[in-house]
């Protein structure tokens, strides 16, 4: 009878994945709502929070996360984050 519904452990396991693209969500609607520095600066914070939920959940719980190995899902997802936030930051212009 309980073989159509989820198993609690499995569903655990995307709730990182998907706390990340809520984040990028805000981020997008910022950026579509014309605050545009902003959304991207969002944007940016989701990849260092999957940096940082990448360094502390571990392999097996990881999700859709883990798409490396943890070294190098760590180094690009804060790399990137790091990269897109400063580069919102200083550009200078468009409106403002």
């Amino acid at each position: 009878m309980s073989d159509w519904l989820p198993d609690r452990s499995r569903l655990s396991i995307h709730v990182p994945f998907g706390l990340v693209c809520g984040i990028g969500l805000i981020g997008f609607l910022l950026v579509a709502l014309q605050h545009w520095r902003r959304g991207t600066v969002v944007l940016g914070l989701a990849l260092l929070v999957a940096a940082g939920l990448r360094a502390m959940i571990p392999d097996e719980r990881a999700g859709l996360l883990a798409i490396r190995s943890r070294v190098v899902d760590i180094l690009l997802y804060s790399g990137f984050g790091v990269v897109i936030i400063s580069i919102a930051m200083t550009i200078r212009g468009l409106f403002g």
